[in-house]
């Protein structure tokens, strides 16, 4: 079923999330860099900044992703609607963790957070991949076979040299 927020027969909200979770990934890992690594400021920075591109892609890709929602059969509709919650409270979880970091807390309260969030992202992200390859959304259908006028067992031969092949 072809999705109404798509260029070229191509869904866009598939394309824009990557960026979003890329992102955030990053983001936990550059905090466990700093938590057991050597402890350098800088991976502290780079952790901000990647939540925060993350946040702005995740708002950015939940736009064709809700018009693509408003498109979508009732049953279909309740599991996309649950994977629409679930990047909200993500995003939400994001903006909290932002917030704390720039009010200088020194527990390791937004690591946490961090990695619940991409437990949860994780989720979100099975069930839209459900929606895909389960339920088909996005996905544009081949056309019905069309019955061929070519006559049908006609034997073909080849030489090959003095021999006779059949194909």
């Amino acid at each position: 079923m072809r999705t109404p927020a798509s260029i070229a027969k191509h869904p866009i909200h598939p394309m824009l999330i990557t960026l979003p979770i890329g992102l955030w990934i990053f983001s936990l890992v550059c905090d466990l860099f700093y938590l057991f690594g050597n402890g350098a400021e800088n991976w502290r920075i780079v952790a901000y900044y990647t939540m925060a591109g993350g946040i702005i892609g995740a708002l950015l890709a939940a736009i064709p992703g809700f018009i693509d929602l408003l498109s979508l059969p009732k049953g279909v509709k309740r599991i996309a609607i649950t994977h629409m919650s679930i990047n909200l409270a993500v995003v939400v979880l994001y903006l909290i963790n932002l917030w704390m970091r720039t009010q200088g807390v020194e527990t390791t309260t937004p690591q946490w957070l961090s990695a619940i969030a991409i437990i949860a992202l994780a989720f979100s992200g099975w069930l839209g991949g459900r929606m895909v390859h389960v339920h088909g959304v996005a996905v544009v259908m081949p056309p019905e076979p069309v019955e061929s006028t070519l006559p049908r067992s006609v034997p073909v031969e080849r030489r090959h040299g003095e021999r006779r092949v059949s194909a």
